[in-house]
């Protein structure tokens, strides 16, 4: 098969920083090329370069063929290539027509809406992407809308197609959708770059895969064949544990309980709609369920970013249903949030200070008001090499990171405030799988010194390794609880669309 897009000994480097150091690529007609790497690989930047984000510090691409150097997308995209990124480049109020043709729309000025309906829709026929051109992208699904980006990049004439983290917001359903989709334009003889850090999804999905580590190209292998621990082990450059392991579940009294809790969104719409559930003493407690189906809002009312209509929540015996979050910290309640950049770091702050905004007015980051710098600096050191954090400065930007080295900062500092509950809302999101054993490995530290752990996320494996007890949410209630052991993914696939099911049945 042709090669299509070549990257040759691409270099992109940054003040102190060799992002990508002699990057090499190759993909071909027809093929789904995974590109694999740790947070902090060049993964991002060697797109960005591929996408005229970023213009190259040395090394060649070649695009059918021909040398190119893009200076801006418009470059790119004029010469064939689509990208979609993982947070959509969409208008909520726009119909699906107009976010395809904006920019290019028919007519020009004199915007023909008639005929950017009927172009959208024949697209979308052709490649199998079935998605009303009239209907409002607010009121569509994260599926859909996915959808509606690459029926942008197809709009504009993409030869070749970039996917990144693609099932990053996916259910388990619009995952297998997109597969189908993918698979569809392959045999159309479209290339498709996927990026992920889904093993599993690599493998059924590519036919070649490229690993990345620290910015350089490691290997270039084709998928058959390869396993998981195969490519883990390429990506990280040791032995990684794919397994969670845990000892048997010696849970306690309970350590949070909440009560008939109802909890309205910023949109005053109610998310939760009278939940009850304990989490008890050394325990991983799952919540399970589809994307905007309140698990994300009752993780902010119990971290009290959230008020709470009516209803209770305990800790540890203690009504804190209308104390502030601060004072929940103080009590205990350590909180990683689904929105690592808006509810989880100032951005603006370097990771020093982002470590101990909990605790920077205690000892011994504060004495009568004065902020002792230098234990701050001291603390992020050791954090920032117990939990891997790239690169590894403490005078850096959180805004300079990678979103997985973010969440890894976030997590440094929840877990090692020792809380007697973690809530640990979508912790892995974003990681790659050695991180993502650094994270399990904690969480399971966590319930087996006898915390409580409260794991909110929509990585079903996930919850399936890790929990003791799973419940499921929907339509903001819990629909069934059951015992880690004895749940499977079909199981909670059915609950998750609302069919109830009592604790600890099979």
């Amino acid at each position: 098969m042709e090669n299509v897009l070549e990257v040759i000994d691409l270099k992109k480097w940054f003040p102190g920083v060799k992002a990508n150091d002699g990057v090499n690529l190759s993909v071909r007609s027809g093929e789904v090329h995974a590109i694999l790497g740790e947070n902090g690989a060049g993964k991002s930047t060697l797109m960005k370069v591929i996408y005229g984000l970023l213009e190259p510090t040395a090394g060649e691409i070649r695009l059918f063929g021909e040398p190119v150097h893009f200076r801006s997308p418009r470059d790119a995209i004029r010469a064939g290539i689509g990208m979609v990124h993982q947070h959509f480049m969409l208008i909520p109020a726009f119909t699906v027509a107009e976010n395809v043709v904006l920019g290019d729309e028919p007519g020009g000025v004199r915007f023909r809406r008639r005929e950017a309906s009927r172009l959208v829709r024949q697209l979308s026929e052709r490649y199998g992407l079935a998605v009303d051109p009239d209907a409002k992208v607010g009121d569509l699904t994260v599926g859909l809308q996915q959808r509606v980006e690459i029926l942008k990049a197809f709009y504009r004439k993409a030869r070749v197609l970039i996917l990144d983290e693609p099932t990053a917001l996916l259910t388990p359903q619009e995952t297998r959708e997109l597969f189908r989709i993918i698979r569809a334009l392959k045999e159309d003889g479209v290339p498709v770059i996927f990026i992920s850090h889904k093993l599993d999804e690599v493998l059924e999905v590519s036919d070649r895969v490229t690993v990345m580590r620290q910015g350089k190209t490691v290997e270039t292998l084709e998928t058959k064949g390869a396993t998981p621990q195969m490519l883990a082990n390429l990506m990280v450059g040791r032995e990684v544990v794919l397994r969670v392991e845990k000892p048997p579940l010696q849970a306690g009294e309970p350590v949070l309980q909440v009560r008939d809790l109802r909890v309205r969104s910023a949109d005053r719409h109610e998310r939760v709609k009278g939940v009850n559930l304990e989490v008890r003493r050394g325990e991983i407690l799952g919540i399970a369920g589809i994307d905007g189906n309140g698990q994300f809002e009752f993780a902010d009312a119990i971290a009290g970013l959230l008020r709470a209509e009516s209803g209770e929540i305990r800790l540890e015996g203690r009504d804190i249903t209308h104390l502030s979050p601060a004072r929940r910290t103080e009590l205990g309640i350590a909180y990683v949030p689904q929105d690592r950049q808006l509810d989880g770091l100032v951005l603006s702050f370097d990771l020093a200070d982002n470590l101990i905004l909990r605790d920077f007015r205690r000892p011994p980051f504060s004495r009568r008001g004065i902020l002792n710098r230098r234990a701050a600096e001291s603390q992020a050191e050791q954090l920032i090499q117990t939990f891997d954090v790239r690169p590894p400065d403490f005078r850096r930007r959180a805004s300079e990171l990678s979103g997985g080295n973010q969440q890894k900062v976030i997590l440094a500092r929840e877990v090692s405030r020792d809380p007697v509950l973690l809530i640990a809302a979508q912790p892995t999101r974003g990681l790659d799988v050695g991180a993502i054993e650094g994270v399990h490995r904690q969480l399971v530290r966590l319930r087996n010194e006898g915390r409580a752990v409260l794991l909110i996320s929509l990585e079903l494996d996930e919850i399936l390794s890790l929990s003791d007890r799973i419940a499921v949410m929907h339509n903001g209630d819990i629909v069934g609880i059951v015992r880690g052991e004895e749940a499977t993914r079909e199981m909670l696939g059915l609950m998750m669309t609302g069919q109830r099911r009592k604790e600890g049945t099979a």
